[in-house]
């Protein structure tokens, strides 16, 4: 493999942009952070991105040590790639990221492909701020998905540790530990019981993502339903 190209400048921005400032890194990151992922379930989710363009990356992401790869036991059977915590950890830098293009969001245009799952670190978003804990599965009219909300930020591993490629994650022990971090959100419904659901029609999932409508306006004026009997349910009705 190529030695990665930097910008060769003393500063940890820079430093951090020789990791992830090639175009289409951090969308898969955004992937990744739902948890193990095959490559052609990448490639499905981020339209636009060639097969030779979406292998490089991975492959400099194995690298640098923010993303693994690792067989899944039979009846899976299949490749998946996830991220280490030091790549988790990106985590609250997509947050912010998005966060601050909300302002350049705008009405969806006929060219925007669309994910379900792409509303999840908006919605995360959006529950942090009104302290909500728990599993809430949410439904929108392009699918289903899933977040962990109000759960730590994953942390980092250390800078100097080996990168994910110093030895074949097929090689590992069958009981060796996980080098790899929890998903904070999910694509479909979510695999175990929820603290609460939620049904969005899609201008209001839209707005809620591009900032212009606050999610507890939109609860408080019912253009969210809200389902379930737990805490987390009743806090989201009551606002």
């Amino acid at each position: 493999m190529p030695p990665r190209r930097s910008y060769d400048q003393y500063c940890s921005a820079a430093r951090a942009l020789d990791l992830v400032g090639d175009r289409w890194t951090l969308l898969i990151v955004r992937e990744l952070l739902a948890g193990p992922r095959r490559y052609t379930d990448l490639h499905a989710d981020l339209p636009g991105v060639s097969t030779d363009v979406l292998a490089s990356r991975l492959k400099d992401m194995e690298r640098d040590g923010l993303a693994t790869r690792r067989r899944l036991p039979p009846p899976g059977a299949a490749t998946v790639y996830e991220l280490t915590p030091r790549g988790a950890a990106l985590l609250p830098v997509l947050q912010a990221f998005g966060a601050w293009g909300e302002a350049e969001l705008g009405e969806r245009r006929p060219t925007d492909a669309v994910r379900a799952h792409w509303f999840a670190l908006p919605l995360l978003r959006a529950l942090a701020g009104l302290g909500v804990r728990g599993l809430v599965e949410v439904r929108l009219e392009e699918g289903d998905f899933h977040v962990r909300a109000g759960g730590e930020p994953p942390a980092a591993a250390p800078a100097d540790s080996a990168p994910a490629d110093s030895a074949p994650a097929d090689s590992a022990p069958a009981d060796a530990a996980p080098v790899y971090a929890a998903p904070v959100y999910g694509d479909g419904p979510a695999p175990t019981p929820v603290d609460a659901r939620l049904t969005l029609p899609t201008p209001v999932s839209e707005a809620v993502a591009r900032g212009t409508l606050p999610l507890l306006e939109a609860l408080r004026a019912g253009q969210i339903t809200v389902e379930g009997e737990g805490p987390v349910a009743k806090a989201l009705r009551e606002g």
